[in-house]
């Protein structure tokens, strides 16, 4: 008697609901394991531990998510998560796998600076600067992901290294400018650029707790939504991640497809830079993602690549992230938790997706008899 595991033929239609749900379930559970283990090496005793983890699961879910300052900085935050996630999830249709989503957000932040301080400083015009800065960032994001698409498209290069690699490229990139000859003079001495004219600002509501960037990441989710379910690109990506063999003998160029998904991807996550300048930041600094590109990966994943379902995980990271800075604050704890929480949804969204898609088999064998 032996265990195979082999391939479900049909994959439950309940798992595309329950393995998100269950994914973070699980994780918070384990999470909390770990904060109490943390918890009780502080306070020596297992009930205060228990009680401070309760009280700081209440803090971490309730500040972003009941109560109106932390929903708004819970928008803030979802927008990078959701312009990266959106873009990446162009891609990942196809079964490329662009992990670069951080190294073109930060090349649309770049080239929004660059627009915002030099190229396009005498445009008086906020909506003209806006469109402009906009529109630079995103073929800045675009043209850094031309890159790997071009060698994955003709050398066949794994998408996955080259884009990896290039976002240490990107960051090294900014870093060597806000360190160097962009550095602000009247800056004391921090890494960053001078702050954006106002003209280069996106306009804000709720006396500037809120930027209009939401709306154009909604607006976004909204266009692949209807992309991916109404045209033949939507289709006909979808053949191609499902069979690329088949997609080419139906005369589906996978060269163009590819450089295609992955300019769309790369330029998508650029704007979002591009937007997290104007919203945000309003100047170049060291370190302004504490990983969106990254996070947006599991994002993506978590969402099932739906647009309209990124957008509520992008929310959820999101408060999870304010939720993580009220932690640090209140409760002392490291920064990196978050990392870990977030690694532990992930591994609990590949556990469920195994689960789905694969199960256990006990095969028995019979004996031979030889005579």
């Amino acid at each position: 008697m032996r265990v195979k595991i082999e391939k479900r033929l049909v994959i439950p239609k309940y798992s595309s609901i329950l393995v998100p749900i269950l994914s973070v379930v699980a994780a918070l559970v384990l999470m909390g394991i770990i904060l109490m283990v943390f918890f009780y090496g502080r306070l020596g005793s297992f009930s205060l531990a228990f009680r401070e983890t309760f009280d700081a699961y209440k803090e971490m879910l309730t500040w972003p998510f009941a109560n109106k300052y932390g929903i708004f900085s819970t928008l803030m935050r979802m927008v990078p998560l959701a312009f990266v996630g959106l873009g990446l999830s162009f891609a990942y249709r196809m079964k490329i796998w662009n992990i670069g989503g951080e190294g073109q957000l930060y090349m649309g932040a770049l080239a929004a600076t660059w627009g915002a301080l030099f190229l396009f400083k005498d445009v008086s015009s906020p909506l003209a600067m806006i469109l402009l800065l906009s529109i630079t960032g995103a073929v800045a994001g675009g043209l850094w992901a031309l890159i790997p698409a071009l060698m994955k498209a003709f050398a066949k290069t794994d998408e996955i290294v080259v884009t990896l690699m290039l976002n240490y490229v990107a960051i090294f990139w900014v870093d060597y400018l806000v360190y160097g000859p962009w550095k602000d003079p009247k800056g004391y001495g921090f890494p960053g650029t001078a702050p954006f004219p106002d003209q280069a600002r996106l306009p804000t509501l709720f006396k500037g707790e809120f930027h209009v960037g939401f709306f154009i990441a909604v607006a976004i989710a909204v266009v692949l939504f209807y992309v991916y379910r109404k045209t033949s690109w939507g289709m006909n990506s979808k053949i191609v991640g499902d069979n690329a063999q088949a997609a080419r003998y139906s005369g589906i160029s996978i060269v163009r497809y590819t450089i295609i998904a992955l300019v769309v991807s790369g330029a998508i996550a650029g704007l979002g830079g591009a937007v997290q300048m104007m919203g945000v930041q309003h100047r170049l600094q060291h370190g302004f993602s504490p990983g969106y590109g990254y996070t947006a990966i599991i994002v993506a994943w978590l969402a099932k690549l739906n647009p309209i379902a990124i957008l509520l995980v992008s929310f959820l990271f999101g408060g999870l992230l304010v939720g993580n800075d009220q932690l640090q604050m209140f409760y002392k704890l490291p920064m990196a938790l978050i990392s870990v929480f977030q690694g532990l949804v992930l591994f609990s969204l590949l556990g469920g997706e195994t689960i789905s898609r694969y199960r256990l088999r006990i095969v028995k064998e019979e004996a031979a008899h030889i005579e």
